[in-house]
């Protein structure tokens, strides 16, 4: 009995080796070129994604050594509010022209990343879609005036980028909120002779099919409100799509400031702040 016993539990520790030593070897093909596809895609991705965020770094790096003598000089005018420092703001954006005769103003909103030089190039109106202020090639771009309108008129569109680092326009989606808008409520946008302090009038989301009329609108036509009838229409239909009343006031004669950005709700969608300078 004990003979056939010992012969027994041989056989079966024989028999867990076996299975054991074939486990061991086990490795499906597909598995393999799973494998080897993932880990070059993995790292092709990584190269992309640290490319893109190295150049994010160094156009931001840029357009901060751009605009750093003009908040010096805007640091001056808080503090010494003397006519010398607009005169100087004002030498600073001739100096700019100089560099780029395509410089057509500066926009700020104070406490968010919007502090750039905004270009014109009625001829070419999308050139600084990917390009920096010294033409360089830029995933950012630069903000620039729609080419239908006129830098020096009474109303002005700005298009820009909506950058996820909140360069550029990537923080105007921020006046979906009322009460970010309530706290941002005055835009600044300087021609290169004058300063002009901007209110926000409406926010609003904008897709190609959307209207709250019969009409859709397009509220980038309207370049020229010297028509009280044409500047009535568009006051009306940016009030009639506007996320909040902002109660601010606007008057035939005032001039207009829409800025204009990506928006991610819709299919060509677009964030569109409409501001009002008395």
């Amino acid at each position: 009995m004990k003979k056939t016993s010992k012969k027994h539990i041989t056989k079966k520790n024989v028999h867990k080796k076996h299975i054991h030593k074939k486990s061991a070897y086990k490795f499906p093909l597909w598995q393999f070129i799973v494998l080897l596809i993932c880990i070059p895609t993995f790292c092709a991705s990584s190269y992309y994604l640290c490319d893109t965020l190295l150049r994010y770094r160094a156009e931001d790096q840029a357009n901060l050594l751009i605009a750093q003598p003009i908040q010096e000089i805007r640091e001056q005018q808080k503090s010494a509010e003397t006519e010398s420092a607009a005169y100087d703001i004002f030498t600073e954006y001739e100096a700019l022209w100089e560099q780029n005769h395509d410089f057509a103003g500066w926009l700020y909103i104070e406490n968010t990343k919007i502090d750039y030089p905004v270009m014109h190039t009625p001829n070419d109106p999308e050139y600084y879609l990917h390009r920096a202020f010294d033409r360089s090639d830029a995933n950012s771009g630069s903000l620039f005036i729609d080419g239908s309108y006129s830098a020096d008129g009474n109303s002005l569109l700005i298009h820009g980028h909506h950058m996820k680092d909140k360069s550029m326009f990537g923080s105007l989606t921020d006046y979906k909120s009322y009460d970010f808008a309530s706290t941002h409520s005055v835009i600044h946008f300087d021609t290169l002779t004058e300063e002009r302090n901007y209110e926000v009038l409406a926010a609003f989301y904008w897709d190609p099919s959307y209207s709250p009329e019969t009409e859709p609108f397009r509220y980038y036509e309207y370049s020229d409100l010297s028509s009280q009838e044409i500047f009535d229409e568009y006051i009306s239909r940016v009030k009639a799509c506007a996320i909040y009343d902002t109660g601010v006031s606007v008057s035939y004669g005032d001039n207009i400031l829409t800025l204009s950005t990506c928006n991610y709700h819709a299919n060509n969608g677009r964030f569109v702040v409409v501001a009002v300078s008395n």
